[in-house]
């Protein structure tokens, strides 16, 4: 079975593509969502991130205050690797039990912002980049997540660049609005089976 990454920039509609894929029968390991899961229920990665962040990374619930841990690593090079460094080697572990759990699906998908940077590209067979303008993705997540285009410009500047990206694809996914999302994704699972 093929293990496939799909990567791609905030705002550049990588969730979407990612349903597509879903509606023709392929699992897809979302790995921010996973990592959220993990930073909350794996007690070892909780109490890691306690010791490297202090104990206000926890709400008193037991929820990740997502806030304090934003404000605690950004701008902070440092402090980012680190989490990075806690952070990425659990998803990835995450992934492969995940990846190896899917006997049914001819090739499974792996959704991951920062699958280039974590190291995570190695355990896939191939590479999917989702690429879009940047005014859409700016628009696309200032209407998502109700914030400002200074906002989203920062966290794009904190990523890859499509053209970085684009090094290590295998296949491209142009979400312009003038090609269809449909056909493409249709014809690189197509290209997958065979």
């Amino acid at each position: 079975m093929l293990h496939i990454g799909i990567t791609g920039g905030i705002g550049s509609g990588k969730t979407t593509v990612c349903k597509i894929f879903e509606t023709l029968g392929i699992p897809v390991y979302y790995a921010d969502d996973r990592a959220k899961a993990l930073m909350t229920n794996d007690l070892r990665l909780v109490a890691t991130l306690k010791n490297a962040f202090g104990n206000e990374t926890y709400l008193p619930d037991g929820a990740l205050n997502r806030s304090y841990l934003a404000a605690a690593v950004f701008g902070d090079t440092e402090k980012l690797a680190q989490l990075n460094a806690i952070v990425h080697p659990a998803v990835i572990a995450d992934g492969i039990a995940w990846q190896q759990a899917q006997t049914l699906a001819p090739y499974t998908l792996k959704e991951a912002a920062l699958l280039i940077e974590s190291g995570s590209y190695k355990n896939m067979d191939k590479i999917i980049v989702v690429v879009a303008p940047l005014e859409l993705r700016i628009a696309w997540v200032m209407h998502r997540d109700g914030t400002t285009e200074a906002a989203v410009q920062a966290r794009i500047t904190q990523q890859l660049s499509d053209a970085e990206r684009q090094k290590y694809a295998h296949f491209t996914i142009y979400n312009d609005g003038a090609q269809s999302l449909v056909e493409q994704v249709v014809a690189v699972h197509r290209q997958l089976l065979y």
